[in-house]
């Protein structure tokens, strides 16, 4: 009687056992038909949306490079001294601040090198972006680049020192050393009898005397770049909140109406299966109880 009892509530209650098996079929992680089917829809809804670019901040390193020829027996160091110094200004500010940054020049005696403006886009859009190059007398160099600094607001700064104290005394050496050479042929020239020995120590003394000028050159540009710094400064002005507004393409709206709708067909015709084998269920369970 007790397992004639418990059919009969089985057959009662078979519809809400069915409804359980199929509603763990449908919701089961992984496998499940409307996971899949939500899954599948999510991935063409992704295309709304846009990426973005993590945003990364430049380190400002400062090497110090000696060439090789370090020197440390040496007190007075020979430092040169560039950096680049890159600000942003407040939008429809650039005039004003362009002319804050000639009085720093003017009034610190710098050099102004080059000198490039932009006017980037067109109408709303648009913004002004300035580069400048210059030269500072490097006892005003630190007093340059704070005022500079306070035109804006800082987005990168890098400064480099390169110690040539080595290369520097090296070269004083070598100068030296050839003006030595240079006067021993000019006395040998004097004391020559021959003609092929003068036209030789001529083109020596020539070959001598370019060489001296090379190195005296050479020494006169370290010079002037220990005495002046360099500093390379750009201002940018201010972009539009609204420069990176459009609308989404037609293309875009079409291709995404379409993944969407695949998505939606392929849980329809998931669950279509389950819901034919349960309305033949219900059918045959109707058609037995009448009997």
């Amino acid at each position: 009687m007790e397992i004639k009892e418990q059919l009969s509530k089985i057959k009662k209650n078979w519809l809400i056992i069915v409804l359980v098996l199929v509603a763990f079929l449908l919701f089961s992680e992984g496998g499940g038909i409307v996971s899949n089917s939500l899954d599948s829809m999510k991935s063409a809804g992704q295309s709304f949306g846009g990426g973005y670019d993590e945003m990364s901040s430049d380190r400002a390193d400062y090497p110090v490079s000696n060439d090789g020829n370090f020197a440390p027996e040496i007190e007075d160091r020979k430092i040169i001294k560039s950096s680049s110094l890159s600000t942003e200004i407040k939008r429809g500010e650039f005039l004003y601040s362009e002319e804050r940054l000639k009085n720093v020049i003017i009034s610190s005696g710098a050099f102004l090198l080059n000198e490039r403006v932009n006017r980037n886009g067109e109408g709303w859009k648009s913004y002004y972006s300035g580069y400048y190059q210059l030269k500072v007398d490097t006892e005003k160099y630190n007093s340059v680049v704070t005022q500079l600094k306070e035109i804006g607001e800082v987005q990168s700064f890098n400064e480099n020192m390169a110690d040539v104290t080595g290369n520097y005394d090296n070269i004083e050496i070598e100068i030296g050393v050839e003006k030595e050479r240079l006067s021993r042929y000019l006395e040998m020239y004097n004391n020559a009898d021959a003609v092929s020995d003068q036209i030789d120590l001529n083109d020596r003394i020539f070959t001598q005397e370019r060489r001296i000028k090379y190195l005296e050159d050479s020494l006169r540009n370290i010079n002037n770049r220990i005495d002046y710094s360099s500093i390379s400064f750009s201002m940018n002005e201010e972009r539009s909140e609204w420069i990176n507004i459009a609308f989404v393409k037609l293309s875009s709206l079409i291709r995404n109406f379409i993944e969407s709708l695949n998505g939606l067909l392929s849980f329809i015709f998931g669950v279509i299966p389950w819901a034919v084998a349960l309305f033949a269920g219900w059918y045959v369970w109707k058609r037995f109880r009448r009997k």
